[in-house]
C-alpha cells in the first residue's frame, strides 16, 4: 500500500486517538489498551514499509503517549458494569451498524421464506415446529385459548428456562462466526424460518392479530437481541474475511473481543424478554392498548440503545475532537 493511501485510510482514527490522549479524558484501562494495540500495529506496519517517513515518526509519538498514559492511569472510579453498558459498549458499537443492518436483513429475509414455505406447503409448519407442538396449538385453538402455551409452565420456571435458552442461542450465533460468518447466518436462518412459519400458521387460522399482540410482547426484545447476537457473529466473520491492514490473526482477536462485548450487551435484554414471557405474555386477556404500549416501548428501547445512542456518542466525540493537519 502506498503511504498516502495508508494515511488516508487511518488518519481519522489517529486524529481521534490523539485527541483522546491529549485532552486528559478519563479513559478506561481497556480503552487505553485498545488504543495502544491499534497504534502499535499501525506503527509496526509503517516502520516496515515507510521506515524514515514523517508518518512513522508521528505514530511513534502517539504510541509512546498511549503507553505512558496506560502506566499513569489509576483504577477506574465507579461501577465497572454500569460504565460498560452506559458508555464503553455503545461508544464502540457505532462501528458495527452495517453488520447490524445485515443481520436484520438476513433474519427478515429468512422469516419471509419461512412464511412463504408454510403458505406453499401445508406440511412445512409441522416439519419446522414439530407435530406435538402443532397438535397442542390446534387443541388450544379449539378450546378458544390459542395462546394457552404461555400458561402451561410456572412463571419462574418459564422465565429461567427461556432466558437461559435465549442466551445460549446468542452465544452460539456469536461463536459460529468463527466459520467465516456462515455458521451465524445458519443460526439466524433457523430462528427466522421458525418465526415466519409460526406467524403464518396463526394467519392461516385467522388468528394473526391475536398471536402477534401476544407473542410480540416478549418477542420484540427477544428477536431484536437475537439479531444483535447475529451481528456479533458477523463481526467475527468479517474480521476473518477482511483483516484490512492487520494480520488475519490480529484481526480475528479484535473481532472476537468486540463480538463478545456485543453478546454481553444482550444479556440484560434477554433477562427482560424472559421476564415478559414468563410473567406478562401469559396474560392473554390484556387490553390491546396495553399490549401495543409494551411492544412499541420495547422497540423504542432497542432502537435507542443499539442505533441512536451509539451514533449520538459518535457525533459528540467528533464535535469534541480537534482537526489534525494531515
Amino acid at each position: 500500500m502506498r503511504e498516502a493511501a495508508f494515511v488516508k485510510q487511518n488518519k481519522d482514527k489517529w486524529v481521534k486517538y490523539e485527541s483522546l490522549l491529549e485532552n486528559n479524558r478519563s479513559l478506561s484501562p481497556e480503552k487505553l489498551s485498545d488504543i495502544y494495540v491499534e497504534l502499535s500495529d499501525d506503527l509496526s506496519y509503517s516502520r516496515t514499509f515507510y521506515p524514515k517517513s514523517n508518518t512513522t515518526i508521528y505514530l511513534n509519538g502517539l504510541a509512546s503517549a498511549a503507553h505512558q498514559k496506560i502506566y499513569r492511569s489509576k483504577k477506574e472510579p465507579g461501577n465497572r458494569l454500569i460504565n460498560f453498558y452506559s458508555r464503553e459498549f455503545p461508544a464502540m458499537f457505532h462501528k458495527y451498524q452495517k453488520q447490524l443492518l445485515l443481520s436484520f436483513l438476513i433474519f427478515a429475509g429468512f422469516s419471509i421464506i419461512g412464511a412463504y414455505s408454510s403458505f406453499a406447503d401445508g406440511a412445512f409448519v409441522r416439519s419446522i415446529m414439530g407435530d406435538a407442538y402443532v397438535n397442542m396449538t390446534l387443541e388450544n385453538i379449539a378450546n378458544n385459548d390459542p395462546m394457552a402455551v404461555y400458561k402451561k409452565a410456572a412463571e419462574i420456571d418459564m422465565f429461567l428456562g427461556i432466558t437461559i435458552n435465549n442466551i445460549r442461542v446468542a452465544l452460539m450465533a456469536f461463536a459460529f462466526g468463527i466459520l467465516a460468518g456462515v455458521g451465524t447466518v445458519f443460526m439466524l436462518m433457523q430462528n427466522a424460518v421458525m418465526l415466519g412459519s409460526f406467524q403464518y400458521f396463526f394467519y392461516d387460522k385467522g388468528l394473526l392479530w391475536e398471536s402477534a399482540r401476544t407473542i410480540w410482547i416478549h418477542g420484540t426484545i427477544e428477536i431484536s437481541v437475537i439479531i444483535v447476537a447475529g451481528c456479533a457473529g458477523l463481526v467475527v466473520g468479517k474480521s476473518i474475511l477482511f483483516p484490512g491492514t492487520y494480520s488475519r490473526l490480529k484481526s480475528l482477536k479484535m473481532g472476537v473481543k468486540d463480538g463478545l462485548k456485543i453478546v454481553i450487551s444482550t444479556i440484560p435484554f434477554f433477562i427482560l424478554a424472559g421476564f415478559l414471557e414468563g410473567f406478562v405474555t401469559r396474560i392473554t386477556v390484556m387490553p390491546d392498548w396495553l399490549a401495543i404500549l409494551i411492544i412499541t416501548g420495547s422497540l423504542a428501547l432497542i432502537l435507542f440503545y443499539y442505533v441512536y445512542y451509539p451514533l449520538y456518542l459518535l457525533k459528540n466525540s467528533k464535535n469534541e475532537s480537534g482537526v489534525h493537519p494531515f
